[in-house]
């Protein structure tokens, strides 16, 4: 049999899942006998069954699953979470062969699915794609071996790079500098991620609203670091169109009503840890520029994702500078954009 074909059809069966299982990763699974697909599943949503019973369930004649080969993408669980342990059905079934992508690192499953499936006389055969298994879920990953969430930076800069102009005192509102194409590239990309971050210059100036209007999607948890908790209340980021948790020092009472993660000390690698004990499992990080370069300097990043305008304004904040290794470019209405990561 040709493992990474149907191993790769796990994949594109575990992606339709992008946006929607957070905290949980992104699970997909096929199901061969003699050659043929006989069942297929993903983890759709987090609390709902995961792909290895969607794909048992979907097939119609179950009396071949003692005769099939399983691939998942993903290690099967072996603990009762919000779902029964995916072996134990496994091994319920009687299904003689299972195909694994990776092993799962979180500490409740890490190899336990594995021998639980190879001492029922399961076949299993491991690392099949492994590389684009772990690339499928790296927010997974990072999480539960990092103990943070995975961090993706973005911005946007003009040709002499300034990612914002020079300020009046008490001015508000944005100052576009991407295109629209780009914007809206960007709101996709918040559909992408659990929780999407600013930090208390950007809510102030912009005041954001920090949701998905420009694609069709759910709107990511929002978060903002104000450790002095000084923020007003009018501020877009705390009216009701979406959730807001607010990164605020100890003993700091705020002005406004909405989650808090209180920080023992001040700084990123306090910002990560409380949204690690709030089980943030990625963010997407818009700014502002202290925020940004905060994170960088701390080595607190996985992603930077640069929209690089042709315009220019001669003077202004000056954007960060680029890090890591520059894996990507392409062209984004009248954009360019930059991936790095963090290798």
């Amino acid at each position: 049999m040709n493992h990474e074909h149907y191993m790769n059809l796990a994949l594109l069966e575990a992606k339709k899942g992008m946006g929607h299982v957070a905290p949980n990763p992104m699970v997909g699974c096929i199901i061969v006998h003699n050659n043929q697909i006989i069942g297929r599943g993903y983890h759709t949503a987090y609390g709902l069954p995961h792909a290895e019973v969607e794909a048992i369930r979907s097939v119609t004649q179950p009396e071949l699953l003692r005769e099939a080969t399983l691939y998942v993408t993903l290690e099967p669980c072996a603990h009762v979470g919000k779902t029964p342990p995916c072996a134990n059905l496994i091994v319920e079934k009687e299904i003689p062969r299972v195909v694994i992508g990776t092993r799962d690192s979180f500490s409740l499953v890490n190899g336990k699915g594995i021998e639980l499936l190879k001492s029922n006389g399961i076949e299993v055969i491991e690392d099949v794609l492994h590389t684009e298994c772990r690339e499928l879920n790296k927010r997974f990953f990072t999480f539960h071996e990092k103990k943070r969430p995975y961090v993706i930076l973005k911005w946007a800069q003009t040709a002499d790079g300034y990612m914002d102009k020079i300020r009046e005192e008490d001015e508000r509102g944005s100052f576009p500098i991407s295109s629209l194409a780009s914007r809206t590239l960007v709101h996709q990309w918040r559909t992408e991620e659990q929780g999407i971050l600013v930090g208390p210059t950007t809510a102030l100036n912009d005041d954001p609203n920090l949701t998905v209007r420009l694609v069709e999607g759910r709107n990511p948890l929002r978060i903002v670091v104000d450790e002095k908790g000084a923020l007003p209340l009018e501020l877009n980021l705390f009216n009701n169109d979406a959730k807001t948790l607010a990164l605020i020092g100890n003993g700091v009472e705020p002005r406004y009503a909405c989650e808090l993660a209180r920080l023992d000390t001040s700084g990123p690698i306090a910002w990560m840890k409380a949204l690690y004990e709030a089980n943030v499992q990625s963010v997407l990080v818009e700014g502002g520029q202290g925020i940004l370069q905060s994170l960088i300097d701390a080595n607190q990043w996985d992603e930077m994702r640069i929209f690089a305008s042709p315009n220019e304004i001669t003077r202004g904040l000056k954007a960060p500078q680029p890090k890591g290794k520059l894996v990507k470019q392409e062209t984004v209405g009248t954009d360019q954009l930059f991936f790095y990561t963090n290798a």
